[in-house]
């Protein structure tokens, strides 16, 4: 399939006028072709337009008009075919399995969210009927769903070019829910982002809905994507990257005269708690198992296991073994783009030039355009004195905090910031001082895990990814999962307005046959 360097504005593909942005083959820091004008201000706004244009039609589509909409993008993307597979690899310098792996889940998304929009659960329908010989007051009658937010706007990630970019998570649960969508591409993968994004309009045509239901913008700088955010057309925001981008967004959002959520997936450390009995068990097993996870593409995961609680002893001493081996053995990796390369370099080099750090191991030394992974060490009352401590380290790093005991463990989870997940490797005899440390544990993660780590997010109906700030800018919802599409649906109440007037949703002869509930009650069908 032919690159063209086009911006995909609703049923149109035009090239931009505004600066460039070139994808860089990641393994070897050379120019890939073509180059791809940004869009102009005149382009975000025939997007917005067409967006805005498209909601009132699409949010109203069908169950299976919808879910067969869907459908229809995930089967587009996989008749790509290796095109995909190996521009994107290029582009991220990801291996052949890890791509062909996120291909198949970026799919089995926008299927899972099929089979929501079909199950009709997520409209959350409840009517409560009038009671007119009520004493001392009638009751009128009652009927709420909920509906689309409005067109959103989604930003690709850089180290999921394909579950978390053009038809990620975040595009495939707003567009369930009704929400035209507005993609900024990822400037460290456009030719992957114009392929994923004609699939997607490819979809729309053939489905018969709304041109304004996707476009897709590229910008060499940050101007449309903060234009977009400010736009009064946009409803909400999807994002998935740096503490610093979210964060920028969320000003934007909040300063307009109509602010707007951002649902921003940031920046976590993701604790690992080893039990004393876990560690004397399998102490050796568990430091291997971790390092595999710390390593994982170039550790460069949401989810990346950097930082190790534990209490000294042999068990410890025998995971620091395994782990530190498996890590002198691991070759450098291609890192996403040069400037991640470059951050998580100089993040690596501030962390060992700390007083009260020891470095463990590392791994093995790479060229210009990879990174090699580092363990670190230092005590509690150390990183309790030191919040840089608790930075992200974006990549295969990760610092081990030896804790003297149950209550220091406790007084660095107590130091966290907001976190994605937590991880705990546990026997039998540590289920005591693990029930002490859940209560804690559930305020301050999204996702607890035992004797695993986070790396590893399956797309499931009881998946949660995300957590307190900075985790997420919102930890009550999930990027993640099928309740992921919550964060684009808002409930009306209809108060007795003729059966003729109301949504199909709420009429008495319930025609869509969705799942409803009468005075709190599941309406027999």
């Amino acid at each position: 399939m032919t690159l063209r360097g086009e911006n995909l504005i609703g049923a149109e593909a035009r090239r931009g006028t505004e600066a460039s942005v070139r994808a860089v083959e990641a393994a070897t820091g050379e120019a890939l072709d073509p180059d791809f004008p940004g869009a102009s201000r005149a382009d975000l706004d025939r997007a917005c337009a067409l967006a805005e244009a498209a909601f009132d039609a699409y949010r109203e589509t069908d169950p299976e008009t919808r879910a067969g909409f869907l459908e229809t993008i995930a089967d587009n993307i996989l008749e790509i075919g290796d095109d995909l597979v190996t521009r994107c690899m290029a582009e991220t310098g990801l291996p052949r399995p890890r791509i062909e792996g996120e291909r198949a889940r970026t799919a089995g998304q926008l299927r899972l969210f099929a089979s929501v929009v079909r199950a009709g659960s997520a409209v959350e329908a409840r009517i409560d009927p009038a009671l007119p010989d009520r004493k001392p007051l009638p009751r009128p009658d009652l009927r709420l769903r909920r509906i689309a937010i409005g067109p959103v706007a989604v930003f690709g990630a850089s180290n999921f070019p394909l579950a978390f970019s053009v038809a990620g998570g975040d595009t495939a649960s707003a567009l369930a829910a009704g929400c035209p969508v507005i993609v900024k591409a990822h400037p460290a993968h456009p030719g992957t982002s114009e392929l994923v994004g004609r699939a997607v309009r490819k979809a729309v045509a053939s489905c018969g809905l709304p041109e304004g239901v996707f476009s897709l913008l590229f910008d060499a700088g940050q101007s449309i994507g903060q234009t977009l955010v400010a736009d009064p057309r946009i409803a909400a925001v999807g994002f998935t990257g740096s503490r610093r981008g979210g964060t920028a967004l969320m000003t934007i959002a909040a300063g307009r005269p109509h602010p707007i959520p951002v649902y921003a997936e940031m920046s976590s450390i993701n604790p690992v708690l080893l039990f004393p009995g876990a560690l004397a068990a399998r102490g050796a097993a568990i430091g291997k198992a971790f390092a595999a996870s710390l390593t994982l593409g170039a550790g460069q995961f949401c989810t990346n296991p950097g930082l190790i609680l534990a209490q000294p002893g042999p068990g410890l001493d025998a995971f620091l073994e395994a782990a530190g081996t498996a890590l002198k053995e691991s070759p450098a990796a291609t890192m996403l783009t040069p400037g991640i390369g470059r951050a998580y370099r100089e993040g690596v080099a501030q962390v060992a030039g700390h007083a009260a750090v020891t470095l463990l191991a590392e791994g093995s030394e790479g060229t210009a355009t990879q990174g090699r992974a580092a363990l670190f060490a230092t005590e509690a009352g150390a990183f309790l004195a030191n919040p840089a401590l608790q930075e992200e380290m974006f990549g295969a790093a990760a610092l081990v905090v030896r804790c003297p005991d149950q209550a220091a463990m406790r007084a660095v989870l107590e130091h966290l910031e907001g976190q994605l997940t937590a991880s705990l490797h546990l026997a039998p005899e540590d289920h005591a001082a693990a029930r002490d440390l859940l209560p804690l544990l559930e305020r301050r993660v999204g996702r607890i895990l035992v004797d695993g780590f986070g790396t590893g997010v399956e797309v499931a109906h009881a998946m949660v990814h995300g957590g307190p700030y900075p985790a997420t800018s919102d930890g009550r919802s999930t990027s993640v999962g099928s309740l992921a599409i919550d964060r684009f649906l808002r409930p009306v109440s209809y108060q007795d307005v003729p059966d003729a007037l109301l949504p199909p949703a709420l009429q008495a002869a319930n025609p869509l046959g969705l799942p409803r509930r009468i005075d709190g009650a599941p309406e027999r069908r």
